[in-house]
């Protein structure tokens, strides 16, 4: 028994180190290759804002950031009586310095405003920039929760989400973070919500706050809804609850799928029960696409979901590979009837980790438009074929092999 420990430990050990070194060689080539990169260059289709009306709401689809940015802050600067800001980075930069003044301004002239960020996905932002004047309450969210020194990991999830809710009227969600960059060289999506479903925004921003403040914190008040419509849903990913909805939600959606499934993400790792749920589907017929950056800004996550392309396109999935961008977006639609935007990606941090929230949509008027975004963004892309991909170099197969481990961390 020990002899077998002993060997069982050695190939751990040497596991571990073909990681460290694979993971260091495909950071130095993806380090090079982004010195090279003409950052002015970057181009990608980019759709105006689209709106649809459901009920007494309207919902506006963003895919521009500049567009976006622009509409956020024309809302905050018109605020009369509070603002709710959420934002995963914040970017001490021009667009992020933008939205700074906006909501001090907006403190000033008397209206409450609440911001939240993350502190550890702003470590290299500069200190000066998070300092806000008292008028401005902030939730910084901890760069470091001791309760994994105790393996509690689900008291240490990131705070992933994208809200902004203006005077309980308008509210904004989707997968863009502020910041110059997002602004003219990501394609990402965001949605606004104007009328009374913008509780579902504002109801998930408030639990949050009230959740994780500390001491001498406001406490925010909790309204009901206005209304109940069923049609549109945030749900909202609670780690210190082990409470994950967006998984089951992606689950039985794509479970219910008839005809067409089409997914846009930036980072696509799915489980065992993701994956097998989109092969079902394929083998029944579903004309099953999904839209990933050909390279992202994040290699290592590039790789890991690179091992799923066999399966995937053996079982029948076409892959689209998204050209001349950063594709950051996190959305779905099913059967020209169902859609979901935003902060979720398909992977184990954000399905089964992080703070997350995601719009569900029931409504075909969304999901033609959310179709007319997919078939605009396809313009840009390359469809990678099963025999491209067969045909790989071997130290990419071995590469996808050596990383397999690291999956249920990312």
């Amino acid at each position: 028994m020990s002899t077998l420990l002993s060997v069982l430990l050695w190939v751990a050990l040497i596991w571990f180190a073909l990681i460290v070194v694979v993971t260091a060689v495909l950071m130095t080539v993806d380090a090079r290759r982004k010195h090279r990169t003409d950052d002015d260059a970057v181009t990608f289709p980019r759709l105006p804002p689209i709106s649809e009306k459901i009920g007494d709401s309207t919902l506006t689809i963003f895919t521009y950031g500049r567009d976006l940015f622009d509409a956020m802050l024309a809302e905050i600067r018109g605020a009369q009586q509070e603002i709710l800001l959420e934002s995963y980075i914040w970017k001490g930069d021009e667009v992020g310095e933008e939205f700074k003044r906006a909501v001090i301004e907006a403190a000033e002239r008397g209206v409450k405003v609440h911001v939240i960020f993350d502190s550890f996905a702003n470590f290299v932002v500069k200190r000066s920039f998070k300092r806000f004047p008292p008028a401005v309450h902030v939730l910084r969210y901890p760069f470091f929760n001791p309760w994994i020194l105790v393996l509690r990991i689900r008291k240490t999830g990131r705070d992933h989400r994208k809200i902004l809710v203006v005077d309980r009227k308008v509210g904004f969600v989707g997968g863009y973070n502020i910041g110059s960059d997002y602004a003219t060289k990501w394609r990402d999506t965001h949605l606004r919500i104007e009328g009374p479903l913008t509780w579902e925004l504002n109801n998930a921003f408030v639990d949050f706050w009230n959740l994780h403040r500390d001491r001498g914190m406001p406490e925010l008040p909790d309204p009901g809804a206005v209304q109940w419509e069923p049609r549109v849903r945030a749900h909202r990913n609670s780690p210190i609850h082990l409470s994950f909805p967006i998984r089951n939600m992606y689950l039985d959606a794509i479970d219910r799928a008839s005809r067409s499934i089409a997914i846009t993400q930036a980072y696509f790792i799915p489980d065992h029960d993701v994956l097998a749920a989109l092969l079902r589907a394929a083998q029944r017929g579903v004309d099953v696409r999904v839209l990933v950056p050909e390279v992202s800004n994040h290699v290592l996550a590039d790789w890991l979901s690179r091992g799923f392309y066999s399966q995937l396109l053996r079982g029948g999935v076409k892959i689209l590979l998204f050209q001349g961008a950063m594709v950051h977006a996190k959305t779905a639609t099913i059967d020209g009837r169902w859609s979901t935007i935003g902060t979720a990606n398909i992977d184990r941090l954000s399905l089964t980790g992080n703070y997350e929230i995601n719009a569900e949509i029931v409504d075909e008027g969304v999901a033609a438009l959310m179709d007319k975004v997919f078939a605009h963004d396809s313009t840009a892309t390359r469809e990678l074929t099963l025999e491209e991909w067969t045909s790989r170099r071997l130290h990419a197969r071995f590469s996808e092999a050596v990383l397999v481990p690291l999956r249920p961390l990312l």
